[in-house]
């Protein structure tokens, strides 16, 4: 058995230990803007939601009410859309209606994730008024970019129905 000497004191390093830059700027003041919002920004504005029963309820009127003063609905694929005009001061209201049937809530709230979507792109041509955007089951799944042009297509010619409507009424 032999037995080595090991040197208590550790030798010199050669090189400089490698310490990352700091994330700041040496040269530059703190952020004195404060501390970061926590949260999802302020909403643009540019749609609002449908609230309250009576809105929803005007979508569904009784029997017997004149079609002048009926909601302006077109089907579409997967979609039906229903349409009610606005006074013209605020910016176009928009509700979802998806069925069970359609799906679990997984596919439902992707559904209506993606028709929120396609409104805020859509918002800039709408007209103010309220919409309805229901989803009827369908058997395959619709691709995101399909779904686009369906319901633009079905909300542009919702109001356009509607527009139609008013101007035969008036004559």
């Amino acid at each position: 058995m032999s037995e080595t000497a090991i040197p208590a004191k550790q030798p010199q390093a050669r090189q400089e230990a490698r310490v990352p830059a700091p994330d700041a700027d040496a040269g530059r003041a703190g952020h004195s803007e404060g501390s970061a919002a926590q949260g999802s920004p302020a909403p643009v504005g540019l749609i609002w939601r449908v609230r309250g029963r009576a809105a929803f309820r005007a979508f569904n009127p009784p029997r017997g009410t004149p079609t002048s003063q009926r909601p302006a609905r077109v089907q579409a694929a997967p979609l039906t859309v229903s349409f009610l005009p606005g006074d013209g001061v605020g910016p176009p209201q928009v509700a979802y209606a998806i069925s069970r049937k359609v799906g679990n809530a997984v596919r439902r709230n992707r559904i209506r994730r993606q028709l929120r979507a396609i409104a805020h792109e859509l918002a800039p041509t709408l007209r103010p008024g309220m919409y309805l955007i229901g989803v009827a089951p369908s058997s395959e799944p619709v691709s995101f970019a399909r779904l686009r042009s369906i319901a633009g297509h079905a909300m542009d010619q919702a109001s356009a129905e509607e527009a139609s409507r008013r101007s035969r009424t008036a004559s």
